[in-house]
């Protein structure tokens, strides 16, 4: 049993953390608590009532819901497509119970007492609420560092007439951000530019002025340079101590969805490296007609695949309800393919009969593919995913871009080129390389001791 951590005073010391309630922000908020505490510190999670973790899953974890009221319509989360408004309602909705809610665990405290507090990074209500009530507060960064670079960059690239995004620089590249090009930059195509721009103006502003150090789910063997940057913009700490899902002692589920697990002993039937694994994340969505691409080109492709349709993947067909598959393309399934609608996706990656990720790219997903030693073909959609998607494919080398538009004949194309041709061979050897490397990385850091040490000093 981990022993409890003392300060000075001798009182046992807690940290308390506060996820976004999304499965992309949840599972590595819930990574970095069992590793703290895994270091002898407890831990409360302070949580939406929307999108609860499972505290049965986290025996050694205290768990406290801050029993927010969302907001009607559109900006709900979860009833429609524009992230930036979702994001700015749950930071309006949130900062009042958030507030109240650690305002209460600081009344009625008693051993262990709180050290810090740890908040997601979109959350900047969440650290202008703490810092005001007097608690430490540092920001768990779900993204790259290269993407957080890229926030704090923003009112630069603003001012130099980077966004917004013209078509005829679409392909220039950012000095300040190489290897990103216009194209590159934070973007979600649902929402106005200028909610945008003021949804990270807020991020970065409240980081500045309320936080006591980021946490960054990275490392250096993969952005040595970046964290450099961050490091030098800002006046706090910074603390990189990813991959978190490699770091953690063992295995946990942290997932809102439940995987169908019967994908493993297919896969088992399957020889080595030549299953596509196809997964576009627990967020993402496409078209009909995209969806209608992707079906025809996996077909079409003679390549087998296992491909994770979850509910509300599909735009128009209901979050509650799973995509159908075009007419005539069951044949395909039935013989080279494998649908299901979510997968134990660490495991899957792990499996010797996946021979390469077709992702969106989000910061999950890619961490999971580098450590796994898993090509990618990169398919970002919105956000982050295309500052990810440039690194995997000209920083990284082990990935392929789908392009723009998905069309069913490149889709086959981009599909045997990664599996069966000369270019995915190379890019399997250097996503081995890199696993070597990530491997390497992870048996000598000691970057969650060093930032266990700090929250003590706080």
């Amino acid at each position: 049993m981990a022993r409890q951590e003392q300060g000075s005073d001798g009182v046992c010391r807690r940290v308390v953390v506060f996820p976004l309630p999304f499965e992309g922000h949840m599972s590595p908020m819930l990574q970095l608590a069992e590793l703290l505490h895994a270091r002898g510190l407890a831990v409360t999670v302070l949580h939406t009532d929307f999108n609860a973790p499972d505290p049965a899953r986290h025996p050694e974890l205290a768990f406290v819901p801050s029993h927010e009221t969302l907001p009607d319509g559109d900006a709900t989360p979860g009833a429609g497509t524009d992230i930036v408004a979702q994001l700015l309602a749950l930071n309006g909705a949130c900062e009042r119970p958030f507030r109240e809610a650690l305002a209460s665990l600081l009344l009625g405290q008693r051993p262990p007492d709180v050290a810090c507090v740890v908040v997601d990074g979109q959350w900047y209500t969440a650290l202008g609420a703490a810092s005001g009530l007097g608690v430490p507060v540092l920001a768990l960064r779900t993204d790259s560092a290269a993407m957080f670079r890229s926030m704090l960059a923003f009112p630069r690239l603003r001012d130099a007439g980077y966004i917004p995004v013209k078509d005829e620089r679409l392909d220039e590249l950012v000095a300040e951000l190489e290897p990103l090009r216009v194209r590159d930059l934070i973007r979600v195509d649902s929402s106005d530019t200028d909610a945008l721009c003021g949804f990270i103006a807020r991020v970065a502003a409240a980081m500045r002025a309320s936080a006591s150090g980021v946490v960054l789910n990275t490392f250096d063997a993969i952005e040595a340079l970046e964290l450099t940057k961050i490091q030098e913009e800002l006046s706090c700490p910074a603390f990189a101590v990813g991959p978190l899902h490699m770091m953690c002692p063992a295995p946990a589920d942290h997932s809102l969805h439940r995987p169908d697990r019967s994908c493993l002993a297919w896969l088992d039937a399957h020889p080595p490296r030549s299953v596509l694994y196809v997964s576009l994340g627990s967020v993402a969505s496409v078209d009909p007609g995209v969806f209608e691409e992707m079906a025809w080109g996996l077909a079409s492709s003679g390549v087998p695949f296992l491909w994770v349709v979850r509910p509300g993947s599909v735009h128009g067909v209901g979050t509650e309800a799973t995509p159908r598959m075009p007419d005539g393309i069951d044949e395909e399934v039935r013989t080279r393919g494998k649908v299901v609608t979510w997968a134990p996706q660490r495991e899957v990656l792990a499996h010797e009969a996946i021979g390469a990720f077709w992702t969106h790219c989000g910061w999950n997903s890619t961490l999971e593919s580098i450590c796994a030693g898993v090509p990618v073909l990169a398919q970002p959609c919105f956000a982050d995913q295309t500052v990810n998607a440039r690194y995997l494919t000209h920083q990284w080398g082990i990935g392929l871009e789908l392009g723009d538009v998905i069309e069913r004949a490149r889709v086959a194309k981009t599909a045997r080129m990664v599996m069966t041709g000369k270019e995915g061979g190379r890019m399997r050897e250097r996503a081995r390389q890199l696993k070597l490397q990530t491997n390497q990385c992870v048996a000598s850091s000691l970057a969650i001791e060093s930032l266990a040490r700090y929250m003590l000093s706080l």
